[in-house]
């Protein structure tokens, strides 16, 4: 991922914008609700560890199982309350859990079978209705469980080739994303001390209901075989930092259920536990 992440870097004052607001913690219609990245072709998968910099993972914790990938998902993956006031459940709310988005030569987006490297996956959508000056926004939640962190290393890393292979891509036949760049950071960097790796996605969102161009933004991040996304589609009268505002918490909130489901547990005075407590 160096390479790219080199090439895609554009300025210290984006970098920190993006990965400041998304870390901080103040927390069926037959096409992709949001886009995703597939593996990349030829990718072969590690046998080793789903090693994380950032988590004290408890190998026992790890779903080895798609059974086990769902219902850990379940358990992270973000509620309509967690986007703040106003936030409800689009229709369809929940993706189907056999297909993802994969965006092809043309830069649409297609929905195609499950890749093998996945063992789940669930996209979860949200609106906050149009009120006063405010038109709808258009909000959703990703977790994806690789069966490794190699493979999911690739997904973010096929984030960033097709930002730079299509920087206008379409969601469906009356939606686009344009002018998109992404913002990379990996453990340590610009603040990043709590993902593997983080992806930030700008750009300006067009539809034929709410015009455009408005705002957009899609955040990722990834530890160990675990990423975890959130993303915004703006409509008049909402800005970026209020597209930040409304993504921050629910992604910092998915990350510490993610860490809490997976952590070793270690002893505490007096004998208890992280498990005793639960």
């Amino acid at each position: 991922m160096v390479v790219i992440r080199d090439a895609v870097r554009f300025g210290c004052a984006v970098v920190v914008c993006g990965s400041a607001l998304l870390g901080c913690t103040s927390g069926g219609d037959g096409e992709p609700s949001e886009p995703r990245a597939a593996k990349k072709a030829g990718a072969t998968r590690s046998t080793g560890p789903s090693a994380t910099a950032v988590v004290d993972v408890d190998p026992a914790a790890l779903p080895t199982t798609k059974a086990q990938a769902a219902a850990l998902i379940r358990d992270v993956i973000a509620a309509p309350s967690d986007f703040g006031p106003g936030a409800v459940p689009r229709t369809p709310y929940e993706s189907d859990p056999r297909r993802w988005p994969v965006l092809g030569d043309d830069c649409v987006w297609h929905q195609r079978a499950l890749p093998k490297d996945v063992l789940a996956t669930s996209t979860r959508s949200y609106e906050i209705p149009a009120s006063g000056a405010k038109g709808p926004l258009r909000l959703s939640a990703v977790v994806t469980v690789h069966h490794d962190a190699e493979q999911a290393d690739w997904e973010n890393a096929e984030v960033l080739e097709e930002m730079m292979r299509c920087p206008g891509q379409r969601l469906r036949s009356d939606e686009m994303i344009t002018s998109l760049n992404d913002v990379p950071n990996s453990w340590g960097d610009s603040g990043n001390a709590y993902a593997d790796d983080v992806l930030t996605e700008l750009g300006s969102y067009t539809s034929a209901e709410v015009g455009g161009p408005h705002e957009y933004l899609w955040g990722q991040t990834r530890i160990g075989q675990f990423t975890l996304a959130v993303s915004a589609k703006g409509s008049k009268g909402w800005s970026r930092a209020d597209l930040f505002e409304r993504l921050r918490d629910p992604h910092a909130g998915m990350r510490a259920r993610l860490r809490a489901a997976i952590e070793r547990d270690t002893p505490k005075p007096g004998g208890s536990t992280k498990g005793d407590r639960r």
